[in-house]
């Protein structure tokens, strides 16, 4: 499954639009993004709770919250922490309940994500 439309793309090419404005930002802002990098690697340190999973989680805050940077940036994170797609499927699937309709939007577009990295990995 991958992104077939341009008309509002996730994964990959949303990343790839927005890594030039964070660094335009992070310039202006560097001690701002420092300090939100140390609370990501807090966040997402191994504990009780695997990276795999804190992963999973944010990637369905992402489709809670309507965010396609969030959903990418987590979508690409919960592979790489080795999730899978059923996993992600999962995470997405109590999204709907917790947000209704909206979810039923984001949802699809964050497993497409996910499916495009879990997808490019295995490649």
């Amino acid at each position: 499954m991958t992104n077939t439309t341009t008309e509002h793309p996730h994964g990959k090419d949303v990343l790839d639009a927005l890594s030039p404005l964070h660094r335009q930002l992070r310039q202006a802002v560097p001690d701002v993004y420092k300090g939100f990098g140390e609370l990501h690697k807090a966040a997402f340190a191994a504990g009780a709770l695997d990276t795999r999973t804190k992963e999973l989680i944010a990637l369905a805050i992402g489709v809670v919250e309507g965010c396609d940077g969030c959903i990418a940036s987590h979508a690409q994170a919960a592979v790489r922490a080795g999730a899978t797609k059923q996993e992600a499927a999962e995470a997405i699937g109590v999204t709907f309940l917790m947000k209704g309709g909206p979810a039923t939007i984001y949802g699809p577009r964050a497993y497409d994500a996910f499916c495009e990295f879990a997808d490019a990995a295995q490649a």
